[in-house]
Parts: C-alpha cells; structure tokens; sequence
C-alpha cells in the first residue's frame, strides 16, 4: 500500500485468509517466490551497511567527515531502483532473476526499508516497545516463508475454490472462498494486497481488502462490561446490570501436555540436524518432528478458534466493553505462569475486543495498567495495600463483604464506564480510608540503579532523569482513580 495509501471515508479494511491446495509445481513455485524475497531483503541489508563499515573503516585512517563515503540511503525508492540496475549482471540474481515476480523482490527491498527505519526510530526514541536492533540478513534455514503481491494479476475465480496469482497461476484453496468472493461483488470493495505464507506445515492465502463498514446492532447496545481475565478462569464478566458471568479457561496446551512431552522424547532419540557438524537429520527424526509439530499446530488452532468465539460473543452482546492494560511482557517473565499465561493469550483478547468494537462503532474502554482493580472494593471503594497473588478471595475490611477476587475486579471495571468523572470504583462517594499496615504508605521497593541514575536503557547514549515512582497499593484512591481515568 505504500505511505500514500488513504483509507476512503466509511471503509475499512478487512482481512480474509485461506489456506492452499498446491500440487508439487505449485509448491515449488511458491518456495521460489519467498526465497527471492529472502535475497532481496538481505542484498538491500548488505548494501546499506557495507557504507557504515567503510565509512568506518575510513574514519580510523584520520579521514575528516567530508572525505568520508556518502551514506547509502534505505527508502524504497532508492532500493528498488539500485537493484533493477544491478539485479541482471549481480552474479547472485543473473540467472534466476526471471523465474519469479517482481512483487518477489519488492516484498524483500519493503520488508528492509521498514527494517532500517524501526531500527532508526528506535535509536533515536521516537518508537515504542523494545529496542530494535541493526537489521541482520535471513538465514535460510530459519527464514519465514512469505510473499506479497500488491499489482499482476490477482483474481478469485468464480467457482469459489481457486486463486490467481501473477506467475503462480490458478491455485486450489482447501476451503471456499464464498464470503470473499461475495464481498468482492459488492460496490466499492477492492483488494489491497495478497500475501502467501507457510506456517504450520502448510500454505496460507491472505487477502487484505478494502470495503464498506457493515455497522450490525449489538443486543445491548446500552449496557457495559467488565472483564478480568485470569488463569483460573479465562474471563469474570460484570455488566451494569448486575449479571456475573464465568467463562472458563480451556487449557488447550495443558491438556495436550503429556502427548507432547512423549512426542518430545521421541523427537530427542532420533539422529536430529546439527548445524556445527552439518550433520543431516535422519527420515526418523524428521516424520517424530512432524508428528510433534502437529501436536502444537492444533493447540495454537484450538486457542484461536476459542478466543474468536469468545470475543465475537461478547462483542455481539454489549454496547461498552472495559478491559485492562495488563504487562503481558511481563507475566510472561513469572517462570510459574508463563505457560498459562501464554495458553490464555491475554493480549489476544484485548486485540480482538478491540478491532471488533470499532467494526461495530462500540466504545472499548482500557484502564489504566496501574488501577487497582482486584485492590478495590467493589462495593464501599476502600483500597487494600497489599493483596498477594495466591489470595483468591477478596475481604474488605471496612463494609465486610467476600466475594470471588476476578469478580471484585470485573465489578470495578465495569464501574469506570459509568463514572467518567469520578474514580471509577462503586462506592465512588464518601470512601472510608482504610489504615495501611507495615508502613505501607511508604515506599517499599527500591528502584533499579540505572533508575536511579537515569543512565541506561536509550538507544545513542541519552539519559533522561526517572522521576520517582509509587507502587500502586501506596497511593490514595482518589490518585489512582486519577490516573485511570486520564
């Protein structure tokens, strides 16, 4: 789509995925495809970094900045153009370059525009999430297998149950392709882009299209929901009507584990590959590995189809949807319930729920990650200092009530969508305080050194002063009604 593309007014984009049916043509075709979009991407990695090394090496010979050899720039432009220059006497393209695409090599040279540039805003801290590094070259055997076409020929064809692709040719998809193929009908629908990849053993047909929003009707359209995922139980539903309802955790990969630890023995006992020696796997260990990597594939199929379900429910019921701004990252570092956590996909829930709210012009409304929802009482508003993990059940000790801990929290979210202007808790108005023991209204927990210091941590050696920090349970209602609600 480029940085030009502009989505036109009441249209959304919309994704429709299939998974393919090639025969051993086909197949080898579509390997060919991907594995020209791994050379392109790493001859456009090496062409923009072998600058950074000469100048480099030039700058240790006492050369001044103005001697030094220009910097190669990394936009799609410039990287397109330099290798349609270089694609046909290059030794590593000029034989083959013609079997495949263009959209081939224009998904590699793409992929590492983007790279460089996540990789220089993440220096200059103008990007979120984690540090990016330098962009690396793919190695083969660990490369994902993917392609993308944006221009050719790109049809679904009438009957419902094949592809067309620039050079691909007409490929059979293993399910119908009926709901996309009717879409494309409609007045205004155009495709943006087709991707192809392979994953879990098999091929996979994306269509990225572009069509008018279909607003549908919730049931409730007036009523909100709050929701607090867990372990124990997948998701605590609270509505403003008073209704509580349970959605259990299915489990899927717990409930797979004993197969998969055999399988895994298995996998282990066979002559597998060994990279240091080039040591081949054996036809044993490869048939263990794929009976194994099954194994994983439907639990991951499992997981996904259960969680759309879920969101779809809830998104079809309720017009107002709160869930919390939880630090998956940081679960996962618990070594006791990173797999549970990971087996419930806690971030995938927010996703969907959120996608899905938009598609049905519904407000999702995200607390913020330092709200004490499980802390709240969700019936006088009193704040406990401290509730440890393994308390399951919430007392309060100012009005008395016990109640399930996930339910004290969902209680608490879906107050925050009918208190806009207050602290978002229940009993919002004369909130008795509640002593907090062990000196807990001071600060307990020490702060890393670079904190401290405010060295560390930013990309190009800045250093930005870390104002102090207060735990959650050490503030006062109203301060972290505040800060929820900003």
């Amino acid at each position: 789509m480029g940085g030009t593309f502009r989505l036109r007014p009441g249209c959304v984009v919309q994704g429709y995925r299939f998974a393919f049916d090639p025969n051993a043509a086909q197949e080898q075709g579509l390997r060919s495809h991907c594995g020209a979009a791994r050379a392109a991407y790493n001859w456009a990695v090496s062409w923009v970094t072998a600058s950074w090394w000469q100048r480099r090496a030039e700058a240790s010979y006492g050369i001044d900045e103005d001697g030094l050899t220009p910097w190669r720039s990394w936009s799609l432009p410039v990287l397109r153009k330099e290798f349609n220059r270089i694609k046909t006497t290059d030794p590593t393209f000029a034989d083959w370059w013609q079997e495949n695409s263009k959209e081939a090599y224009n998904t590699g040279l793409a992929n590492a525009a983007a790279a460089f540039d996540n990789y220089a805003k993440s220096r200059q801290g103008r990007r979120k999430g984690g540090r990016v590094g330098v962009p690396r070259r793919k190695v083969k055997r660990k490369a994902r297998l993917a392609c993308r076409f944006t221009t050719g020929t790109i049809r679904v064809e009438p009957g419902g149950r094949h592809v067309t692709l620039p050079r691909l040719g007409t490929i059979r998809t293993h399910e119908p392709t009926a709901k996309l193929l009717a879409r494309l009908r409609t007045r205004g629908t155009r495709v943006l882009s087709v991707t192809v990849r392979h994953e879990r053993g098999r091929w996979f047909v994306s269509f990225q299209v572009e069509t008018a929003r279909d607003i549908t009707r919730v049931a409730r359209p007036d009523t909100a929901v709050g929701i607090d995922v867990g372990v124990k139980h997948l998701a605590v539903l609270a509505d403003s009507d008073g209704e509580i309802r349970y959605e259990p955790n299915p489990r899927h990969l717990d409930g797979m584990l004993k197969l998969l630890k055999f399988h895994s023995r298995r996998v282990t006992r066979r002559q597998g590959p060994d990279h240091r020696t080039d040591q081949k796997p054996s036809k044993r260990w490869e048939k263990a590995n794929r009976e194994r990597n099954r194994l994983h594939h439907r639990v991951a199929d499992l997981r996904t189809d259960a969680l759309h379900k879920l969101t779809t429910r809830i998104r079809a019921e309720y017009g107002t949807v709160v869930v919390e701004d939880l630090n998956v990252a940081g679960l996962l570092r618990n070594g006791r319930l990173a797999r549970q956590v990971a087996d419930a996909g806690f971030g995938e829930i927010r996703r969907q729920l959120t996608y899905k709210g938009r598609r049905n012009a519904c407000r999702t409304i995200v607390a913020n990650r330092w709200y004490p929802s499980s802390k709240t009482c969700s019936n006088c508003g009193a704040v406990k200092a401290k509730l440890p993990l393994h308390v399951r059940v919430f007392t309060c000790d100012a009005c008395g009530p016990v109640l399930d801990r996930d339910e004290n929290a969902a209680r608490n979210l879906v107050a925050l969508a009918a208190c806009p202007a207050g602290t978002g808790v229940a009993g919002d108005q004369d909130t008795p305080r509640v002593s907090k023991p062990r000196g807990a209204d001071r600060k307990t927990r020490r702060q890393r050194p670079d904190q401290d210091t405010g060295r560390g941590g930013r990309a190009g050696g800045a250093s930005l002063p870390h104002p102090r920090q207060k735990e959650t349970g050490d503030r006062s209602q109203d301060a972290a009604a505040h800060s929820a609600l900003r």
